[in-house]
């Protein structure tokens, strides 16, 4: 996980928020929405792998978190979320591994329909440089090249935040799209 102080100090969350975490995995992310959210909010975890998902909520129960809702989903897939109803929809170092040539438009599509007119699309991903952990560097997406890809999807960046080894960009429906889903 990153510094995840400076991840939320930009993600802004209040309490009362949804916010929606595409491949969760261990839920560290999802465990800290949870508690900026509060009761009054809900986070959607999701994730490809039952046991993922099974162990996430065991760590919610054990830690008194009852705003977390564990559910199997595939990012290029329909999502099990009613329309309009997240107000954070965050992507943790997953986008770098899909083929968004191929799956792009049902990926944000889909993300399209599920963010409020006003919601936000937040991404982390590893800085396109050589290092030791994370993946190959022909895989790395560069936040420009992250960007134009995006925009064309109906999204606008909003910011960027240097997190060290990565860094997470945050979009907004672009403002004639609101209220349309781009196809």
């Amino acid at each position: 996980m990153h510094d995840s102080e400076l991840v939320f100090a930009e993600l802004k969350l209040k309490e009362g928020n949804s916010f929606l975490d595409m491949g969760c995995g261990p839920g560290d992310y999802s465990i800290q929405a949870s508690r900026l959210v509060k009761d009054t909010g809900v986070v959607y975890a999701l994730d490809r792998w039952q046991d993922v998902i099974d162990d996430l909520k065991e760590k919610a129960n054990s830690e008194g978190l009852k705003n977390i809702r564990g559910m199997i989903s595939d990012i290029t897939s329909p999502l099990p979320i009613e329309e309009g109803c997240i107000d954070v929809y965050f992507i943790s170092t997953v986008l770098h591994s899909l083929d968004l040539a191929k799956d792009g438009d049902m990926i944000f599509g889909e993300i399209h329909r599920v963010l409020k007119p006003d919601g936000r699309l937040a991404i982390i991903e590893c800085k396109n440089e050589e290092m030791s952990f994370g993946p190959p560097l022909h895989m790395r997406l560069s936040p420009e090249g992250l960007v134009n890809s995006i925009t064309n999807y109906g999204f606008e960046k909003i910011s960027l935040v240097d997190l060290g080894c990565n860094y997470m960009i945050q979009f907004g429906k672009k403002s004639e799209m609101i209220g349309k889903n781009k196809k």
